[in-house]
C-alpha cells in the first residue's frame, strides 16, 4: 500500500496521533512517524513506534547512517505527507520554508507531486487569526491539501472551529492519494 510519513506537532490533540496511527496501519499502510519536540509532551514516540512498527523520528541531526542523509531519505521514500494535528507554528514554518526541524527539513525535501495534507488543531483565535489564515493559504497553493478543524469544546475551554478533524474524516480526506 502506500508509505506515509505522518508528522505529530505540538498540539493536545497529539494524543489522537496514535489511533491515527493504528488505523492506518491496519489498512495495509506502511507509517514512518516524524515528531516535534513539543509533540513529546503530549504522546511519547515509543506509542507511535509499537503502532507503526518503525523508528520515530525526533531529530533532524540524527544521522543513524553516515552515508545517508536522513531527512532527505524520509523525503524519498514518502508517498503521502501528512501533519496531524498541525499547529500554528508548525503552519507558519511550513509556509515560511523552514528547515529547522525533523518535520519541516523532511517537507522542504519532498519529491515534487508528492500528496501533501494538513489537519490543523489549534485554539479557535490561532486558527481564525489572519496570519495562519494567510498560512494556510501559501501552503494551499504549494498544493497541501487543509483537512477542516472542526467546531468543538477546545481543550482550553473555549468553543469554535480548530479542533481537530475527526479520524475518519482524516482517513477519508487521503483516499483520493492512497
Amino acid at each position: 500500500m502506500t508509505k506515509i510519513t505522518l508528522a505529530v506537532t505540538g498540539s493536545i490533540a497529539a494524543y489522537k496521533a496514535a489511533d491515527l496511527v493504528s488505523l492506518l496501519t491496519k489498512q495495509g499502510h506502511e507509517l514512518t512517524v516524524l515528531m516535534t519536540r513539543a509533540a513529546t509532551q503530549f504522546i511519547t514516540p515509543l506509542t507511535l513506534q509499537v503502532l507503526s512498527k518503525n523508528k520515530v523520528h525526533l531529530d533532524i541531526m540524527d544521522e543513524e547512517q553516515p552515508a545517508v542523509v536522513n531527512h532527505i531519505e524520509l523525503a524519498k521514500q514518502t508517498e503521502l505527507f501528512l501533519v496531524a494535528p498541525a499547529t500554528a507554528d508548525t503552519i507558519s514554518r511550513l509556509a515560511q520554508g523552514r528547515a529547522d526541524d525533523i518535520v519541516t527539513s523532511v517537507a522542504l525535501a519532498l519529491e515534487p507531486g508528492t500528496p501533501k495534507y494538513l489537519a490543523p488543531a489549534m485554539n479557535t483565535k490561532m486558527y481564525q487569526h489572519p496570519l495562519t489564515q494567510r498560512n494556510i493559504e501559501i501552503l494551499k497553493k504549494i498544493d497541501y491539501n487543509m483537512i477542516q478543524p472542526k467546531k468543538s469544546l477546545l481543550a482550553c475551554g473555549d468553543f469554535g472551529e480548530g479542533a481537530l478533524a475527526e479520524l475518519a474524516d482524516i482517513v477519508s480526506a487521503l483516499q483520493p492519494s492512497l
